[in-house]
């Protein structure tokens, strides 16, 4: 149950609602319908709300789209960098803590903010930028023509199992220069780190372990790979930073862009006029992604942020060291920009699923092409493709961070004795 309005007279550096009843942004009522959860926490506190995170760790959300760019786009105000956290300072959050592995400082210098961050920030974005450059569409054709085959002679499959769960990953091990057969490992390894409890850690230390021997073979035997880029970058990275940033985008763009496909996909399959809009090339497949960007964002709430010192936030009175999440789904969803969420809003990049700021996503252009190019060779490669249940008996479940679909049934026709096309050339967006 939301808890009574916040006590303007809160003790002094504890986030109000600390120990007294703050809503629990891991608990049954936030994973049972989070947009939900979080318009009645709007309803109750306004723009930024009290909560409890893992371990009943106290922390503002911010719900308001303002107010979450604000925090984005200030980071002298609302540093990135945890040692400053009055919770772990103080020791009521170990190391050992799930809550690290999202919010805690790596020695990756993403989670610093000034020049720190600019400098590997610089490597990352050059990096992405000239493998991308190399066919990323190519890679996303060849491995999601692999999926298919898997199931296109059945005549069903789940394109969350399946597919969607999968896909991302298999590209990113190709593009960081990891063998293809590392791939459905990490992609479970990464959705363990994300989702939290009490294995995370072990999940993010194999991860970890896995990229540090990649790196120590990348540097014997350079390749045209992301990997390769960071080491010859002229940042002139560290062994540990470059393991680290490459665990960071691992994590990153594996999680946000298999739940960013499936929910594309979800979109598509649930709604016959946009569906036939697509099959039809009436429809852009970039305009259902940026639709999908706004109401169901990767990343429902976004780690994390803390006040460098006291200031007024969404009329709240934010201690210094006070933790804040970002709400990008409830930002997104915020009355005060957005009245009418039944409107589209196609063609409109202003959301905020993919940060803002010093911080934002440098991959999302790469994260757009894994998704279009997927839904392209799935509506090619499989006729009549369509829910096998009621639109009404989809399910999701909710973490802390994100809301992810459990399974997206379908049913397919398949033609006797016809061919699959191969997709391993395909260069461009594919034939209509």
């Amino acid at each position: 149950m939301i808890p009574p309005a916040r006590d303007p007279g809160a003790t002094r550096g504890c986030p109000v609602g600390h120990g007294t009843g703050a809503a629990g942004l891991h608990g049954p009522e936030a994973a049972e319908d989070p947009h939900a959860f979080h318009e009645r926490l709007r309803e109750r506190y306004g723009a930024v709300a009290p909560v409890l995170v893992e371990g009943d760790v106290p922390a503002w959300l911010v719900l308001g789209y303002r107010e979450n760019r604000r925090v984005l786009e200030n980071p002298l105000q609302f540093g990135r960098d945890s040692r400053i956290w009055r919770e772990w300072r103080e020791g009521r959050v170990p190391d050992t803590s799930p809550l690290m592995q999202m919010v805690g400082r790596h020695p990756d210098r993403v989670s610093q903010d000034g020049e720190a961050h600019r400098r590997v920030r610089a490597a990352v974005t050059d990096s992405l930028l000239a493998v991308a450059g190399r066919g990323i569409r190519r890679h996303v054709a060849h491995f999601a023509g692999r999926q298919i085959d898997a199931f296109a002679d059945t005549g069903r499959a789940d394109l969350v199992a399946d597919f969607a769960d999968q896909l991302p990953m298999l590209v990113l091990t190709r593009v960081f220069g990891l063998a293809e057969c590392e791939g459905r490992a990490l992609a479970e390894s990464s959705a363990r780190v994300v989702g939290g409890g009490a294995d995370a850690l072990a999940h993010n230390e194999r991860i970890v372990g896995v990229l540090a021997e990649l790196v120590a073979r990348k540097r014997v035997e350079p390749g045209a790979d992301f990997t390769t880029g960071l080491i010859a970058h002229h940042a002139r990275l560290e062994e540990q930073e470059t393991v680290q940033l490459l665990r960071s985008v691992l994590v990153t763009a594996h999680t946000t862009t298999s739940n960013l496909l499936a929910r594309v996909l979800e979109s598509v399959l649930t709604d016959p006029d946009q569906y036939s809009g697509l099959v039809g090339a009436e429809l852009d497949i970039a305009s259902v992604v940026e639709e999908v960007m706004w109401n169901s964002p990767p990343l429902a709430v976004l780690p994390g942020r803390f006040a460098t010192r006291d200031l007024e936030l969404g009329e709240c009175l934010v201690r210094e060291g006070d933790l804040l999440l970002l709400g990008l789904a409830a930002g997104n969803r915020d009355p005060l920009v957005r009245p009418d969420t039944g409107i589209s809003v196609g063609g409109n990049h202003a959301h905020l699923a993919f940060s803002a700021g010093p911080h934002e996503c440098p991959g999302q252009n790469i994260g757009h092409g894994i998704v279009e190019t997927a839904v392209h060779v799935l509506q090619h490669r499989l006729p009549g493709l369509r829910l096998a249940v009621p639109a009404g008996e989809l399910t999701s479940t909710a973490s802390m961070w994100e809301s992810r679909l459990d399974a997206l049934p379908v049913e397919f026709d398949v033609p006797a004795g016809a061919a699959h096309p191969s997709w391993d050339r395909y260069t461009g967006t594919p034939p209509t």
